[in-house]
């Protein structure tokens, strides 16, 4: 299904500004993956902090799926998994804080980590290519 020029330029302003995100909040963690248990611990000392954590991505998924329902290219089908990935991350973090943690600080947990971070990373690079340097009709 082609995309229209409403559409493209939605995927567009959104690869704008989650590419950028990605590769730089990711990035970091990624590299910094080994001195993070310490802030990670920490974060989770704090019930109030996950949960308005939660709530924050709890509303930029619902936000994302709201208003980017497009499924005609490849970069606005990354766009659209984000935002539902953000809601079930939220989900996760509201309802199974202990197991997140768990995950987090288990033997594997720096692997994962990296894993995670790594790969987002990766789609950043991905979405600020499309959002700022592919011709518009790409998308």
């Amino acid at each position: 299904m082609a995309a229209s020029a409403v559409s493209r330029a939605r995927t567009r302003a959104f690869a704008r500004v989650i590419g950028p995100v990605l590769v730089i909040i990711p990035g970091i963690t990624f590299v910094q993956a080994p001195h993070m248990l310490p802030a990670l611990t920490s974060f989770f000392d704090n019930p109030a902090l996950v949960w308005v954590t939660a709530a924050f991505m709890l509303f930029a998924g619902v936000f994302t799926i709201a208003n980017h329902q497009y499924w005609s290219s490849v970069t606005a089908v990354i766009i659209s998994l984000f935002g539902w990935m953000l809601v079930l991350r939220a989900l996760a973090l509201m309802l199974f804080p202990v197991q997140y943690e768990q995950l987090g600080l288990g033997p594997n947990g720096i692997l994962i980590g990296r894993s995670f971070f790594g790969a987002a990373c990766l789609i950043g690079v991905w979405l600020t290519w499309a959002g700022w340097i592919a011709k518009a009709t790409k998308l």
